[in-house]
């Protein structure tokens, strides 16, 4: 997976390029002067020469890359696409930041850490709204970020563009598509239907609606408009009841 994930960032991150805009100075494969200083343990950064950047060779930068960005994330124990979108978000934004981001969707602890919680709680989320609306999340958390930063103006038609590639190669990896129905409809897992829980999610789900109308964003359910929410929380309720009515009509 990570061989993989790999080729698709160094083709967004390209070869060698100095941008004066750039605040992150020249790099290579993306690969900065200052994660290049520090892994190489020389300080200052400015210490290196610009020369090295230049002629850092593919197989550290892959290194590099599976070291503080892929290993940093845990990418390879998230499922296919999860990987690259979390992977990608974390070369482009920091591994820090991208990891908070997925825990802040996911209902977990945003301590950049990703642990047994974190990873229970992306199972669980993915049972609830399916892959792709976590893969589409977390890509949408990732644009809303970049498009806060002073360098948008320059940077931002390239970052919009890249992160919508992503997104597309992620829903391939993961076998989705961001029209694909969402688990938490009609096409919700039945195992998800029974007993009182059903409504416990149904109406969470019709909570978390009314907040996003107010303007209170509820971690777990970032990424997703009132709308839709309260569409699918009663979506929900109602097909719960549904089968029940039907079970009980079986029954007599």
């Amino acid at each position: 997976a990570f061989a993989a994930c790999l080729e698709i960032v160094l083709k967004e991150e390209g070869g060698y390029a100095d941008n004066p805009a750039d605040p992150g100075g020249p790099t290579k494969f993306g690969i900065t002067q200052a994660t290049l200083a520090a892994w190489r343990n020389i300080s200052p950064a400015s210490a290196l020469p610009k020369a090295e950047i230049a002629g850092l060779g593919r197989e550290e930068a892959a290194a590099i890359y599976r070291a503080r960005y892929w290993d940093r994330c845990n990418a390879g124990a998230l499922p296919a696409g999860l990987d690259l979108a979390v992977f990608d978000f974390a070369v482009n934004s920091g591994p820090d930041r991208a990891v908070k981001t997925l825990q802040q969707l996911v209902g977990a602890r945003a301590d950049g850490i990703v642990g047994p919680r974190t990873l229970d709680a992306v199972k669980a989320r993915i049972a609830l709204t399916g892959i792709a609306g976590l893969i589409v999340a977390l890509c949408n958390g990732r644009l809303t970020f970049l498009q806060r930063l002073a360098i948008s103006a320059i940077f931002g038609a390239g970052w919009a563009r890249r992160v919508d590639e992503i997104r597309a190669l992620a829903l391939a990896r993961a076998g989705a598509s961001a029209s694909q129905p969402q688990k938490g409809t009609a096409s919700v897992n039945l195992n998800i239907l029974a007993g009182y829980k059903t409504y416990i999610v149904g109406a969470a789900m019709l909570i978390a609606g009314l907040a996003e109308l107010l303007g209170v964003s509820i971690p777990a359910f970032t990424g997703q408009s009132a709308g839709d929410l309260l569409m699918q929380g009663l979506a929900v309720i109602f097909l719960r009841q549904g089968i029940s009515n039907a079970a009980s009509t079986t029954k007599s």
